[in-house]
């Protein structure tokens, strides 16, 4: 038996003796290996460090020691938190396109590239409402980078190709197809529109990280999985990207943007004496004078098919695709009017000033002024939800939608992302004490 055992090593070690030393790997060479060896540089892991603060050290203080402020005298705490996510370098200068949530809140950043070089970035700018930002590190040399393709030619079902960093493990490649666009959903109490939806696999790590064509292009960033579903990610298009990181690498921020018109969704009895047959859309309920949208053309009572080429399923999904378009981003509008439809041009503006005092007046019934430590209200407009809550002048408005409001400037931009919302979260002051407030925002302004 032994004896047969070497034989057959011995036939086995000539077989493989006889492959040739060098196998052709060019019948191996798929378009998605053309990809990965020719983004693969340009894709780094992106580790990031938070400090929080604990209150007490040792044991948690029970409700009764809250209640009476024992334990007052322990020492605050420090905490340092961890994460991870990826990014692609899209300027040879230093620029890198990720998530906003992957670096929000970080104290240190630290990018680590293919080639396990290691730098310190600083933020350029971010921006939540479209998760993303865009980080800069310095290199006394060009770094490899990855082409910004475009997301408007997208055919579903072509390849592509996900590159990152899941759960840590660096340069990891994941394959699909693009199994949809214009994709609405929502996820963690939000509502998340005009995502590309792919097969391809995204986890925790793949945030930030590019989603590629078979040309080796980015169409999308990756941002988000579905956790009710098996090989269902998500990833932000990469004309929008390309429109906010411009933004947020000019001016730091997305200006907040105004086109100024209202939209509501619409009624099938509506839709049908409009002779909309279509089950999407939505109707144009005001458009402001001298707007954008006035000056391109859009009337009340049109119906508004779709935005920028594709469609629009209601007026919460008409309002956040305006959000991805900065001001002076110019897009599409489809409208539906007298039987036929029409293609209007629409160039978002900077939320003209004038308008601040208006909009806080109308759909907040408040007039406020600077004050100590807030916004003073100097005025509640009678009949409004604030009048009915009990707001009286010389309250002070500490925070709006967790955003502290101490200065004029940091009211009116909380005012200009409160107004894109159904409600408003404020923290008013009145002698001592502090009370949180819920208000209606209805009927916005874009």
């Amino acid at each position: 038996m032994r004896a047969a055992h070497i034989r057959w090593g011995l036939l086995l070690t000539g077989l493989v003796l006889a492959l040739p030393a060098h196998a052709d790997l060019s019948r191996r060479r798929s378009d998605v290996v053309e990809v990965v060896q020719k983004v693969s540089p340009a894709v780094v892991y992106i580790g990031t460090e938070q400090e929080v603060e604990s209150r007490f050290r040792g044991r948690p203080r029970s409700p009764l020691e809250e209640f009476f402020g024992q334990g007052m005298d322990q020492p605050d705490t420090r905490q340092r938190i961890t994460g991870l996510g990826s990014g692609a370098i899209i300027d040879p200068s230093g620029i890198i396109v990720t998530n906003d949530h992957v670096i929000r809140g970080a104290s240190a950043i630290h990018v680590v590239l293919a080639d396990g070089r290691t730098f310190d970035a600083e933020v350029v700018g971010s921006d939540a409402n479209n998760d993303l930002a865009v980080l800069k590190v310095n290199a006394k040399e060009p770094l490899p980078t990855a082409k910004l393709g475009t997301s408007s030619d997208l055919m579903i079902g072509e390849t592509v190709v996900a590159i990152g960093s899941p759960f840590g493990l660096s340069k990891t490649v994941t394959a699909g197809v693009v199994s949809a666009t214009g994709r609405t959903f929502r996820a963690d109490d939000r509502v998340y529109n005009d995502f590309l939806q792919t097969d391809a696999a995204i986890n925790p790590g793949n945030s930030g990280g590019p989603l590629l064509n078979v040309d080796g292009e980015i169409i999308g960033i990756n941002t988000a999985i579905y956790a009710n579903g098996q090989g269902i990610g998500f990833a932000i298009p990469a004309d929008k990207v390309r429109r906010i990181v411009e933004e947020l690498t000019r001016f730091g921020k997305v200006r907040p943007a105004w086109v100024g018109m209202d939209t509501a969704d619409l009624p099938a009895q509506v839709a049908a004496r409009l002779g909309w047959d279509r089950t999407y859309g939505v109707i144009v309920t005001n458009v402001d004078p001298d707007s954008p949208a006035a000056q391109a053309g859009v009337q009340r009572g049109d119906v508004v098919a779709e935005l920028g080429g594709s469609r629009i399923q209601d007026a919460e999904d008409f309002d956040s695709r305006v959000r991805g378009y900065p001001a002076r981003s110019v897009f599409p509008l489809v409208l539906f009017r007298a039987g036929g439809n029409r293609t209007v041009q629409v160039t978002p503006v900077e939320f003209p000033a004038r308008l601040l005092e208006t909009l806080a007046w109308e759909k907040l019934g408040l007039r406020v002024k600077e004050s100590k430590g807030g916004m003073a209200i100097a005025s509640v407009r009678p009949g409004s939800a604030a009048s009915e809550i009990g707001l009286e002048p010389g309250d002070v408005l500490l925070r709006m939608n967790n955003q502290p409001v101490p200065t004029g400037d940091t009211f009116r931009e909380a005012l200009l992302t409160a107004r894109r919302g159904r409600s408003v979260l404020l923290l008013v002051r009145r002698g001592r004490y502090g009370y949180h407030l819920t208000l209606p925002f209805e009927g916005q302004r874009l």
